[in-house]
């Protein structure tokens, strides 16, 4: 049975002579955009314990991240300053696509029957047609003012490899991408657009490094993870003083960069004349997430607002926040990042090959870990299923057809209008709507054709790779 109600014409219709005086769409000036990056580091109430050094254990420094990151970026991974102003010239690149606009669902509130409010950011209007390029645009603007001449990286369904590949174009830098051999197979059109912006695109695993030769030794037949395409991407870096590697999730100054989705949705959020109680994304690593919660994140930290709840929404096939442990592990599969203060199910840990693939990290950033660690947020694990019946839903409903990974989002956001219904009360809902699924039709396909399966996991079955780590400091 449909968890949600299907549309028909008779079922649901839209008269249009009552719905063209809503204000549906909040837009803002490009003299609203924010002009700087909220640090959540400054405001929270326990810090983060350090990252420690893969081999000798111990607290790391900013001389051991040099390999990888220009300087400017390792200064703001440790800044404990709440406001970071945004370059010029990226404010610049910026205006291309922002601000982005803020929607109320009037159509998806009234196919819900809720007396909820629902409102979501739109990213997929950048260039690349996601959230990514805020953080991506901002990294390869640092790494060529340090005169870097390459960025290595990985994607998981392909937005964060377009984004990079699409900054580094614009700064006129080499860009190499492991894709996650399951979604390179999954997306080709990804692979085509990061061509176009001038990148080269492997799918990972591969036998370009040895961290690739030893995971196909092992599988020759690896459909590839995010913790396998890291570690490609890394060691690639450090084996080419001209070259650095980036990140598309996870580490601070990649959170810090997407603030400004959250900022533009306060202002936003004002106009409309509403504050929302409960502010949801999708959850990977942690950037979407970090994004559009923050700045709303500050007031519950220093504005004492205790009723606004946050909610992180993963994948069950990959349920790190909700089933995972909070330890130091590896950011990658082999183990030459630094050790992260994490909620992880090991670094080991091969998801399933779900269409969602920028979700399918073993682990969660160290920030986002610590205020869940923290009870500040909440986090929900939900099947696929139910997300693309989500997903279709609101694609009937507010014309969007949302990325596999923005379709958590959309689920629970309905699961909190749903409830508001069953307790007949109100609520305002703000969602991130992180980027559309024009490139991930092949998932609708088999969606629609009956082909996908949830994935339930014992404990035994999410525990055992974090066996692993029992030689390695509690977190």
């Amino acid at each position: 049975m449909p968890r949600y109600p299907r549309l028909t014409a008779t079922n649901y219709p839209i008269p249009i002579f009552k719905t063209m005086s809503k204000t549906r769409k909040i837009l803002l000036s490009e003299k609203d955009m924010p002009t700087q990056w909220y640090n959540i580091q400054a405001d929270m109430p326990n810090p983060m314990l350090p990252p420690l050094h893969p081999g000798t254990k111990q607290p790391i420094g900013p001389d051991d991240l040099a390999p990888l990151f220009p300087m400017a970026l390792i200064q703001q991974e440790v800044s404990q300053e709440r406001w970071h102003e945004i370059p010029e010239q990226v404010q610049d690149i910026y205006k291309k696509w922002r601000p982005t606009p803020l929607y109320r669902a009037y159509d998806l509130e009234k196919a819900l029957d809720t007396p909820a409010k629902i409102y979501y950011k739109y990213e997929g209007v950048s260039p690349s047609g996601s959230h990514k390029p805020n953080t991506a645009v901002a990294q390869a603007y640092y790494n060529k003012q340090e005169g870097v001449k390459r960025i290595t990286t990985e994607t998981g369904a392909g937005q964060w490899g377009s984004a990079l590949s699409f900054a580094c174009g614009l700064f006129d830098m080499e860009c190499e991408v492991f894709m996650v051999k399951v979604s390179y197979e999954q997306k080709p059109y990804r692979k085509i657009m990061m061509n176009t912006w001038g990148s080269s695109v492997y799918a990972s695993p591969t036998n370009l490094t040895e961290a690739g030769k030893q995971i196909l030794a092992q599988d020759p037949h690896s459909p590839g993870s995010l913790g396998i395409a890291i570690s490609e991407a890394v060691e690639r870096a450090v084996q080419d003083e001209h070259t650095k590697y980036s990140l598309g999730s996870v580490l601070n100054h990649v959170l810090m960069h997407q603030t400004i989705i959250g900022m533009e949705a306060m202002k936003q959020m004002e106009m409309a004349g509403d504050f929302p109680d409960v502010v949801v994304a999708p959850f990977g690593g942690g950037s979407n997430f970090a994004g559009i919660t923050f700045p709303f994140l500050r007031h519950k930290l220093t504005k004492g607002k205790d009723h606004l709840r946050f909610l992180a929404i993963e994948p069950a096939s990959c349920p790190k926040l909700t089933r995972g442990e909070f330890r130091y592990d590896f950011g990658d599969s082999i183990g030459m990042t630094p050790l992260i203060p994490m909620y992880t199910l090991g670094h080991s840990f091969v998801p399933p090959t779900i269409h969602a693939g920028g979700l399918r990290y073993h682990g969660a950033g160290a920030i986002v870990s610590q205020l869940l660690k923290d009870e500040i947020i909440e986090a929900q694990a939900i099947q696929q299923l139910e997300c693309f019946e989500a997903g279709v839903l609101f694609g009937k409903t507010e014309g969007i057809l949302p990325a596999p990974e923005a379709t958590h989002a959309v689920a629970g956001a309905i699961r909190e209008a749903n409830q508001a219904k069953e307790e007949g009360k109100s609520k305002v809902i703000l969602f991130n709507m992180c980027g559309h699924g024009h490139f991930d039709l092949r998932a609708y396909e088999d969606y629609f054709a009956g082909k996908l399966q949830d994935h339930h996991y014992s404990d035994e079955q999410l525990t055992k790779n974090l066996k692993e780590l029992d030689d390695i400091p509690m977190g």
